[in-house]
């Protein structure tokens, strides 16, 4: 880092983010042709779908934990290297079957990138900057997303067209590849290391070479870095809890509030209430710059507004954008001003969750664990985000088949504003705060609860 601009180092270090909501979102377009050139039944385009998903779940849970023995920065690599064959193998398959295994690899490298990422990003950031450094996760899954967009609409005129559209992940991976090798240890990481040196000169450049800065935060992660890691026994054990709850929380109501059925699925919604193949790519192109645009407006005030409140605001519009949107889809089939009204609530709906639950779900579980676990602790909540994922988006096609697209999306925003009450119920605040003082603060809860039940 001392031989890089930040700037450069938050790019690559957020780069992966671009892969994780390509592969994620191209699938939205390539499904359409083929679930036609295979013949796939409703379950298979679920599995077809959900199964970068079921990868992810096993990426999250297997490699990302190795970030605490390995490194973020080689783990990283690794992630990459993983990028690259599942693309490749996704974009050759031959079958129904060699793609769901090569799709499944892809997801290992989106789960473990998920979790990684916003820890690493976080720990390479000063605390009144965390949330815009951390929140380029978040701009990079969007900017992706678009991308996957913009390539489904140029290839979707080829027969073999979903092929191009899948393999082109391995160009940014191998561009992720190249940079990761240039990019530096987190200070964290190197701390408990032992490599206390090297921590300071990391430290000393995220703090614009202000060595009285560096040597205080270095004081405080050392503090920190001395604490014995007791692996699942402490993730689960009382003083973690509430940051626990939180993890656990925000990564399942992320997910069963609907975001990825929309996203993956928009196209097909599209269709259904009238619109044509070409005309429904098109428009998913739209929203995808509509979506880069908002999550940059929200990147730039993520160390203004608090966490909290962005959670509470973007819940209340994504809900009632889902009713409007469930309200309009009863009458689209016969109404063409119906129909747009669902593509703008739709829109609606997306930058919401684009501008507040998109990137601060992953900005707080990068905050909220302790050093010793962090690794550990973010590796499972990404677990439980990608296995609510999987499970909604699996069900989707299924649900939408028996209760229309009207009915089931007032499902979804109803479990919106019931993550309201979760939020005013179990998060805590963490804008502002280095992520010392986070973990400080959850070992005075445990201290404080003790001595009110001694």
């Amino acid at each position: 880092m001392k031989h890089m601009p930040k700037g450069v180092v938050y790019f690559f270090g957020a780069l992966g983010g671009l892969l994780f909501g390509y592969n994620t979102g191209v699938i939205s377009g390539a499904i359409l042709f083929i679930q036609k050139q295979m013949h796939l039944g409703e379950w298979q385009q679920g599995w077809v779908v959900s199964a970068v998903l079921l990868g992810a779940v096993l990426g999250a849970a297997f490699i990302s934990p190795l970030s605490d023995s390995l490194g973020r920065r080689k783990l990283l690599l690794i992630s990459a290297v993983i990028f690259v064959v599942g693309a490749l193998g996704s974009g050759f398959a031959l079958g129904y079957w060699a793609l769901i295994i090569f799709r499944i690899i892809l997801g290992l490298a989106v789960g473990a990138a998920s979790a990684l990422i916003p820890t690493y990003l976080a720990e390479l950031s000063q605390a009144h900057k965390r949330g815009t450094v951390s929140g380029l996760f978040q701009l990079m899954v969007m900017t992706g997303i678009f991308l996957a967009y913009v390539t489904n609409y140029t290839f979707s005129g080829m027969y073999t067209g979903w092929r191009w559209m899948l393999g082109c992940a391995a160009i940014p991976a191998v561009i992720l590849f190249l940079g990761g090798l240039f990019l530096p240890e987190s200070p964290r990481f190197l701390a408990r290391r032992g490599e206390i040196d090297k921590a300071h000169e990391v430290l000393l450049s995220i703090y614009d070479e202000d060595d009285k800065r560096a040597s205080h935060e270095l004081e405080e992660i050392e503090k920190q870095a001395k604490i014995e890691s007791k692996g699942l026994a402490e993730l689960f054990g009382p003083t973690v809890r509430p940051a626990l709850v939180i993890g656990i929380g925000l990564a399942i109501f992320q997910q069963i509030m609907g975001c990825n059925t929309v996203l993956y699925y928009a196209p097909t919604i599209f269709t259904e209430v009238g619109f044509g193949v070409s005309a429904a790519l098109l428009a998913h192109i739209g929203i995808g710059i509509f979506n880069v645009i908002v999550t940059a407006v929200a990147i730039a005030i993520m160390d203004k507004v608090d966490r909290r409140k962005m959670l509470i605001v973007g819940a209340i519009g994504m809900g009632v954008s889902l009713f409007v949107m469930s309200i309009c889809m009863k009458f689209s089939g016969n109404n063409m001003t119906a129909a747009i009204i669902c593509v703008i609530a739709l829109t609606v709906y997306i930058a919401f969750f684009s501008g507040t639950w998109g990137p601060v779900m992953w900005i707080m579980i990068g905050e909220v664990f302790p050093l010793n676990i962090r690794g550990l602790g973010n590796s499972f909540s990404s677990v439980i985000n990608w296995a609510a994922n999987a499970l909604v988006s699996l069900t989707f096609p299924y649900l939408l088949n028996l209760f229309g697209t009207g009915s089931l999306f007032i499902g979804y925003g109803v479990l919106c504003f019931l993550s309201i009450w979760f939020v005013h119920s179990y998060v805590f605040e963490t804008r502002g705060r280095s992520l010392e003082e986070i973990e400080s603060e959850l070992r005075k809860r445990m201290h404080n609860t003790k001595k009110v039940n001694a």
